[in-house]
């Protein structure tokens, strides 16, 4: 299991778009990896579809995506005929790579297997796992949902935006904050610091009368 601020495992992998070496695929993007209990699934279906139609608010973020379903590179093909057909994108070309993972060697790496899911053979699938890995390698996001419930990928890019924000300036951004809306300065920084950073922050007064809730607008980072 990769912990936050760990390296991200190397693998190799084969894909329908042929073999990966992860590292290498990544190269200077950010990228996000997510995965599926099975091809040929509602839920499965429904999301790669919602992701082929996000492919250029990923594109514009500079996140790579790429996907895993414990089937084979045959069986991911076929499948995508039917995720195109649902996001009724005609392109002949699939925009991202799908990972083929039938030993789940790669699934149980990472510790994706959902042990209340099995297969028709009786063996775990994988879970609805997300992981999204900085340009350095390092796993910057974790979140690991039950093969049943489906994923929101609006959060998912709200969370990019977010870590890419926070890695250029010292802020933070508060509860349900969306892209353009206000956000903290971080704890660490200094008064005299959070001037620099903005002449006129605001200090949100609160009955401990400490100041630790500094507003300010959200930075231009692009």
């Amino acid at each position: 299991m990769v912990l936050l601020g760990e390296i991200f495992p190397n693998f190799v992998a084969e894909t329908q778009m042929g073999p990966i070496h992860f590292h290498d695929w990544l190269g200077d993007s950010w990228g996000i990896l997510f995965s599926h209990p099975n091809d040929f699934t509602p839920v499965c279906t429904t999301e790669l579809a919602r992701v082929l139609k996000l492919m250029p608010e990923f594109e514009k973020l500079g996140v790579k995506v790429i996907a895993l379903s414990c089937n084979s590179i045959d069986s991911h093909r076929k499948w995508i005929e039917d995720i195109k057909a649902y996001a009724e994108i005609t392109d002949e070309e699939f925009p991202y790579p799908i990972i083929e993972d039938e030993a789940r060697k790669l699934a149980t790496l990472l510790g994706m297997l959902d042990p209340a899911e099995i297969d028709s053979h009786g063996i775990p699938m994988t879970a609805r796992a997300v992981f999204i890995i900085d340009p350095a390698k390092k796993m910057r996001l974790s979140i690991l949902y039950p093969a049943t419930t489906g994923r929101n990928f609006d959060e998912i890019l709200r969370v990019i935006e977010s870590l890419q924000l926070t890695e250029n300036y010292k802020v933070a951004t508060p509860v349900d904050w969306k892209v353009r809306e206000h956000v903290m300065i971080q704890p660490t920084v200094s008064d005299d610091e959070a001037r620099m950073m903005c002449n006129d922050f605001k200090t949100v007064p609160l009955p401990s009368g400490k100041t630790y809730l500094r507003v300010i607008p959200q930075p231009l980072y692009k």
